[in-house]
């Protein structure tokens, strides 16, 4: 008796599988390392869509676009093929932000003859000291690394 009571009280004490998974929240992790308009504009359709996915189900999502290599050149305000929609992602979609990789961004810099400073990104980007290493730590955390 004391047995099924413990049980029903616990019952009604745990949430439930849907509940529990409607609290959890998801996180992406979206590399960027190619300097194409295709490429980089799927990365953001891909960020918009699953941002909106689960928004729609009342969940939440945190999303993170690590920019390395010639991936950087997204977020490069002198020559992003992408700057606009980028704004527009980043302005609208507040759950998604945007980390750039201090190694590519002072390789660009020596190539180009420039401090590391005057390479000029777009003011939301966060700058990590590398890409791949925030990847790897993200992943370690228990985030999903996507490459599309």
């Amino acid at each position: 008796m004391i047995t099924r009571r413990l049980l029903t009280i616990a019952a009604l004490a745990l949430p439930s599988a849907p509940a529990r998974a409607a609290d959890k929240v998801h996180r992406l992790a979206v590399q960027i390392s190619d300097d194409s308009p295709d490429k980089m504009n799927t990365v953001l359709n891909s960020v918009a869509n699953v941002a909106r996915h689960y928004a729609a189900k009342g969940e939440e999502i945190e999303i993170k676009v690590v920019a390395f290599n010639a991936g950087l050149n997204m977020l490069r305000t002198d020559r992003s093929p992408v700057l606009a929609r980028l704004k527009s992602v980043s302005e609208s979609l507040h759950n998604v932000s945007f980390e750039a990789c201090n190694n590519t961004r002072e390789n660009m810099a020596r190539a180009e003859g420039k401090k590391p400073e005057e390479i000029p990104l777009y003011s939301a980007a966060k700058v990590v000291p590398s890409g791949v290493v925030e990847l790897l730590e993200l992943n370690e955390a228990g985030w999903t690394i996507l490459r599309p």
